[in-house]
């Protein structure tokens, strides 16, 4: 007689193997990386590109028999980003590289010529104000100034010991009276901006250097009417050369954008019903919105990638799972999760009955660490449900059990707040935080596509795992440990609302 147990395992082994000779043998990543970054590109809240790659995901799935749908979460600013040029024209011509900031203010088409001027050294606030009247109709530069282009492995590689000290003493100190300076000013790094725009200076140029090469962090303007430019590292720290030096250098900006009001904004939500327990969920977590610096590739194209592909699998060879599998691709996670708050917060009924979500969102890498999130016996299943994935995806990942929950972060800790079990596959760096975290150098070049087709192949088997898994998963909480510092004890995260309304001014 064969034992069930043993025809049980002839089953997983085969639903696995299909899993992986269909990743490997019939990728789509490529394809639909090209269609999402190249052809759509950026996916930033409340604009036109966010809501098109909503509708292209629908239709995606469509063409894979994948039931999916956009379901409102919330509304914003409604913003469409257009063309960027800078020119320094005098002292002599150079075409700058740099671009507006998110929802900038437009210059229109013919743009805006200014001098360009430095923020100066004052010993008080009342210097600062009468200095303020001399920025009307300049262009102002409001970033601390970079002794180095260069980042600190390379210094290391190349500099002698003494010379590396000497530039991290002198680039500390500067640091310091930067801030130093602006305090005096009056002012800090998130409103000295406003201030000068209604000083009535022409513009605001800004450098957020990401401390490696060619690469800067690229957010959002914090002006109503003047347009704000990010300029790259090297041509910034020449201006402000320039400028310090008596050159009066002068630039033109030409920051084009479009003003369309309030967008309705969606998560993309596909599902391959249950069959034996439909309503007990598995879930396949990943922002679907960038910042719009670069593509939105690595942050979070990649994970959108994974749990597309790991989608498109399991509907080819695991047609007929047991528990319901949805994927969750959310909308205005870099505002403050706020595409996920509201799906927990509009769902209870799948919230309560989650076996468990995937949520996978930091780059390009292969997944290198999974930890149990602060569930007890998260041990228990994880193990079991990572027991068959191939041992050359495997061995790269530590556990760490039972870990501790996240209060924020990631589209996972909405649902370790309302008490799911949620885990973030975190993934190996590829240097994400300086390159392509948030910056413009994040593209789809920077994929490395072994690493994602990895990550969809451990994706597909964990959720078919979890679907197959004769028991609900535990989501008994541990006691967590004191706080060393307060000395009181931690407590669980708590469920927080998403911003249904944001970017408006008020």
């Amino acid at each position: 007689m064969v034992s069930v147990g043993f025809i049980h395992a002839q089953n997983t082994d085969a639903v696995v193997e299909s899993i992986v000779k269909e990743a490997t043998e019939n990728s789509q990543l490529e394809r639909l990386a090209h269609e999402m970054l190249d052809a759509i590109g950026p996916r930033l809240v409340g604009t036109p590109q966010m809501k098109q790659a909503n509708d292209w995901a629908v239709a995606q799935y469509g063409k894979w028999d994948i039931s999916a749908r956009n379901e409102k979460w919330g509304e914003w600013r409604a913003w469409d980003r257009g063309i960027t040029h800078i020119d320094m024209v005098h002292p002599r011509i150079q075409s700058l590289d740099g671009m507006q900031l998110a929802w900038s203010p437009s210059t229109g088409f013919k743009g805006v010529t200014a001098e360009v001027i430095i923020l100066p050294t004052v010993k008080d606030s009342l210097e600062f104000n009468n200095w303020m009247k001399s920025v009307k109709g300049k262009f102002v530069m409001t970033s601390m100034y970079q002794t180095t282009g260069r980042p600190d492995y390379n210094w290391e590689e190349f500099a002698t010991e003494e010379s590396f000290e000497k530039m991290k003493k002198e680039r500390d100190s500067l640091s310091t009276e930067w801030y130093a300076n602006l305090k005096r000013m009056g002012y800090n790094s998130r409103n000295i901006n406003q201030a000068l725009e209604t000083a009535g200076a022409a513009g605001i140029i800004t450098s957020y250097w990401s401390k490696a090469f060619g690469s800067n962090k690229i957010f959002s303007a914090r002006t109503e009417k003047i347009p704000t430019v990010d300029i790259e590292l090297e041509d910034y720290t020449m201006l402000y050369r320039l400028a310090k030096y008596g050159s009066k250098p002068r630039v033109k900006i030409v920051a084009e954008s479009k003003d369309l009001g309030v967008a309705t904004n969606y998560n993309t939500i596909a599902e391959i019903k249950g069959s034996e327990k439909p309503d007990e969920y598995v879930i396949m977590s990943a922002h679907f919105d960038s910042w719009d610096g670069g593509t939105g590739a690595t942050d979070n194209g990649t994970g959108t990638l994974v749990m597309m592909e790991a989608m498109r699998i399991l509907k080819k060879v695991y047609p007929n799972p047991k528990r319901t599998i949805l994927v969750g691709h959310w909308g205005s996670e870099e505002q403050g999760l706020n595409g996920s708050r509201a799906f927990v917060e509009d769902h209870p009924e799948i919230v309560k009955n989650i076996q468990a979500v995937f949520n996978q969102d930091n780059g390009t890498g292969r997944v290198v660490n999974l930890s149990g999130a602060g569930f007890l016996h998260a041990y228990e299943y994880l193990s079991r449900w990572l027991e068959p994935v191939p041992n050359d995806i495997s061995k790269h990942i530590e556990t760490n059990f039972p870990g501790s929950p996240s209060g924020g972060g990631s589209d996972n800790a909405p649902f370790l707040a309302a008490g799911a079990p949620s885990f973030n596959l975190s993934s190996l760096s590829w240097s994400y935080w300086n390159y392509t975290w948030h910056t413009n150098r994040k593209t789809y070049d920077k994929i490395v596509f072994d690493d994602v087709r990895s990550n969809a192949i451990l994706t597909a088997i964990l959720v078919y795992m979890a679907c197959e898994d004769p028991n609900r998963a535990s989501s008994e909480k541990i006691i967590l440990p004191v706080n060393s510092r307060t000395g009181e004890q931690r407590t669980w995260p708590e469920p927080r609302s998403p911003q249904r309304k944001g970017g408006l001014y008020d």
